[in-house]
């Protein structure tokens, strides 16, 4: 804990952000960290709470009260340690998770909770400036061999955890740059891509082969021009190779099946994906030539999906200077304020406002779209209607029906499900949900029907956050471990 009563003489202090005029003309991070005093004052406010419902919050039970105490006590070399012992990126986490352990924290039973996310971000921040973080070879060589099949958090984590117990690791990913959706789903404002390369260069420091712009799957899938997989991979390689070459096969890619919107008019051109907007401009960023980048300039856009990625698809917006943008929730605008009593220590549903909203955004709850409107092939409009709910359905609200003008329409509802191509390819049994079917349990974790093959990260549980992912990652290379070793070292 930290000081004894400090969540009494303390408050919450929130990150800062630079103006939004500001931050408008880049696609940099703009969040302003705690300082060191400010940090240890949150640290501060970790009570001694007996049972700390924050770790079980947390997917991968980071041990939130020790770090905050060694804060508290200016000793963060000790911090990055802890942190790090349950969480291998927490850069990653401490920027873009929606942190679970502060709606856990006993604190935000009738107060605001310890800022534990500021906190863990603080934390990483500063340990890569005092060059604490390390690569950590093995000393000893097991002699297996792992593919780890996708790059994203889980693959990352997984591939880390391999290597570091002596297993040689081949990271493969599809597209030309590792980091899965943190690369290019995660907008650079809310993540940098420069901490992605730096993990990147710790893995090949520890051992780790990364092959990029790889498609693992059935040669027949092909990647010829206008492939549905991706738009870089150059080489395809086969289960068989895969199987013959290794002695464990670990899945772990995306849920990247995107959930659409069979409407009518839903064919006219200026209807997208936010999967085929938002990696667009994280490319360019990068300092990619791109022809025809969809661009939201001079454009009425809307953005279907309240969650995260049509927030991001509003920030990229704005960005690209979007005349307007208003984004579309089925659902009906939740309370400001949860019923902590009901809800704590579990995820509240309330209004969240993001920093992106508070750029410039129209929200619309409770709204459904029943056609898009065009003129000579291209979207014009949405046809909308009000809905409720009634008895456990959704109904619309006679008289309700609207026209709302639209030049981009971006659709971000959601995923459904990992490329069935992949889990075909292996032969591995899919859930009833499209996922691959494999137990979290220990004896035999994460292993899937097929031969010396895991599954785990968003492929296996779906679409979930990268808290999850590093989480799957790390059980499920303890599995691997125990299955080639017989027994494994690794954290659980």
């Amino acid at each position: 804990m930290g000081k004894t009563t400090g969540f009494m003489e303390y408050e919450r202090i929130e990150e800062g952000y630079k103006p939004v005029g500001e931050r408008l003309k880049h696609y940099k991070e703009f969040v302003i960290g705690l300082d060191e005093s400010q940090a240890k004052v949150q640290g501060a406010r970790c009570m001694d709470c007996g049972t700390p419902f924050c770790n079980n919050g947390c997917p991968v039970n980071n041990i939130i009260p020790d770090f905050n105490d060694l804060v508290y006590q200016a000793d963060w070399k000790s911090a990055i340690a802890v942190l790090h012992s349950t969480n291998n990126f927490p850069e990653f986490t401490g920027r873009i998770c929606p942190a679970p352990c502060e709606a856990a924290c006993v604190l935000n039973v009738n107060d605001d909770a310890v800022g534990i996310k500021s906190i863990e971000h603080a934390i990483i921040d500063r340990a890569w400036e005092e060059g604490w973080v390390k690569a950590l070879p093995s000393k000893h060589k097991t002699g297996k061999k792992v593919a780890v099949v996708g790059s994203g958090p889980a693959g990352m984590a997984a591939a880390q955890q391999l290597a570091r117990v002596g297993h040689d690791v081949t990271l493969f990913e599809k597209n030309d740059r590792i980091g899965g959706l943190l690369r290019y789903g995660i907008p650079d404002f809310k993540m940098e891509k420069s901490h992605i390369d730096r993990r990147a260069e710790q893995l090949k420091a520890e051992g780790v082969t990364i092959r990029t712009s790889v498609f693992v799957g059935a040669a027949k899938d092909g990647l010829g021009k206008g492939s549905k997989v991706t738009n870089w991979a150059k080489e395809t390689v086969t289960p068989e190779q895969l199987q013959a070459e290794f002695d464990a096969v670990l899945l772990t890619g995306g849920a990247e099946q995107s959930r659409d919107l069979p409407v009518p008019g839903r064919d006219l051109d200026g209807i997208h994906f936010a999967m085929e907007f938002l990696p667009q401009q994280n490319k360019v960023n990068a300092g990619d030539k791109l022809k025809n980048q969809l661009r939201a300039d001079g454009k009425h856009v809307i953005v279907i999906g309240g969650g995260d990625t049509g927030s991001d698809c509003v920030g990229t917006s704005n960005r690209h200077g979007a005349v307007s943008v208003t984004q579309f929730e089925l659902m009906p605008q939740p309370p400001e304020v949860e019923n902590r009593p009901l809800t704590w220590p579990y995820w509240p549903i309330k209004l969240r406002t993001s920093s992106s909203h508070e750029e410039g955004c129209e929200r619309e709850f409770a709204i459904s779209t029943k056609e898009f409107i065009g003129e000579k092939g291209k979207v014009t409009g949405l046809k909308t209607v009000r809905v409720e709910w009634k008895d456990g359905k959704m109904v619309e609200v006679p008289g309700s029906e609207k026209v709302l003008k639209a030049d981009l329409v971006l659709l971000a509802m959601g995923f459904v499900s990992p490329v069935a191509a992949v889990l075909e390819a292996f032969g591995v049994e899919k859930d009833a949900r499209g996922n691959a079917r494999a137990t979290t349990e220990f004896d035999g974790g994460y292993a899937t029907n097929a031969p010396k093959v895991f599954a785990a990260g968003d492929i296996r549980r779906g679409q979930s956050l990268v808290v999850w992912a590093i989480r799957e990652g790390r059980q499920a290379a303890r599995a691997v471990d125990e299955f080639l070793m017989g027994y494994s070292d690794l954290p659980r």
